[in-house]
């Protein structure tokens, strides 16, 4: 492989988007200001590396509310929680740090309106994910998840003017909008939401991958197989015209043999992985004959948002915090 001197483009934008930054600095941030151990409710970001760094620090992650002890902090994470786990919360007189990403908080308030003007609401997203377990929980009796295209031919609405769609934010644009056509078909009076659902992120992540795709023998995406954006964009790749696509977490998980008679490689992250895993990947690769490094460019990112309110006071208050 020594001999070979090929060349890699590197996708831009990758990795953290806004929402995932946000989250991963509350984590940070609590720990800081109440100490060891603070609770994490879910993953945090659907990342390995992440989740295990922060379990160095002394976070801990559970999977239920009822599994932190009362009265101390819980971070909800960038999935967002239905109403029914903000309940379970107070009753155990918990402290909660809610970071979810402030794009999915919108689909949720939009959930919310469409039940009050009482529309069936078509919520398109994958079938036990995070995100649609939260903004299902906003509205359960008028709420139906369709999974993909051919979950349409199951949904049953009471008045077929009366209908709205919602998406998953983490979604494929090309994925959501193959349901929504589908969804058209049976219900032509469908609604759409007042602005697309879809998160910024995961459509520049996906048009910097569609950008290079044609020209890359292999893209490489860095990241987790929970994160479903990161999984989107091994499709996208391929959809893409890449001959081959892999998902790893890590560097040490590219088979060297996916390298054998490639010239071009593609390098792209999901929205919860963080730069040094992509690092590691370049210097691996650089290693194996591919020190060249080009950036594909499909958009400018520069999006922030404020941390949660419960971090930008000094303290707490109540009884964690003495």
């Amino acid at each position: 492989m020594a001999d070979q001197r090929g060349r890699v483009l590197l996708a831009d934008p990758r990795g953290y988007c806004a929402g995932v930054d946000r989250a991963v600095v509350a984590v940070e941030r609590a720990l800081e200001i109440h100490g060891a151990p603070v609770y994490v409710r879910k993953q945090i970001v659907h990342n390995k590396h992440v989740v295990a760094t922060l379990e160095r620090r002394g976070a801990i992650f559970v999977d239920e509310t009822d599994e932190v002890p009362e009265g101390s902090v819980v971070v909800f994470s960038a999935h967002g929680v239905s109403p029914a786990v903000h309940q379970e919360a107070a009753d155990r007189q918990l402290h909660t740090i809610d970071a979810t990403c402030p794009l999915v908080t919108k689909v949720h308030q939009e959930a919310k309106r469409f039940a009050r003007d009482d529309y069936d609401i078509l919520l398109i997203g994958h079938r036990g994910h995070e995100e649609v377990e939260g903004t299902s929980g906003e509205a359960p009796t008028h709420i139906q998840l369709v999974d993909g295209p051919e979950d349409v031919a199951n949904v049953q609405v009471r008045d077929p003017e009366k209908v709205v769609w919602l998406s998953q934010t983490t979604l494929s644009v090309d994925e959501t909008l193959a349901t929504v056509d589908q969804l058209k078909n049976r219900f032509p009076g469908l609604q759409s939401p007042p602005s697309d659902d879809i998160c910024y992120a995961t459509q520049n992540r996906q048009q910097a991958v569609k950008k290079m795709a044609g020209e890359c023998d292999l893209v490489l995406v860095v990241g987790s197989t929970n994160s479903s954006n990161s999984v989107r964009l091994v499709e996208v790749a391929l959809e893409a015209g890449a001959r081959a696509s892999h998902l790893v977490d890590y560097a040490a998980e590219i088979d060297p043999a996916w390298l054998e008679g490639v010239a071009t490689v593609g390098v792209t992250s999901g929205a919860s992985v963080p730069e040094i895993l992509v690092s590691e990947v370049l210097d691996y690769l650089a290693a194996q004959g591919f020190p060249d490094v080009e950036t594909v460019k499909a958009a400018e990112e520069r999006l922030v948002f404020a941390l949660p309110h419960e971090l930008r006071k000094p303290r707490l208050s109540g009884p964690a915090a003495d």
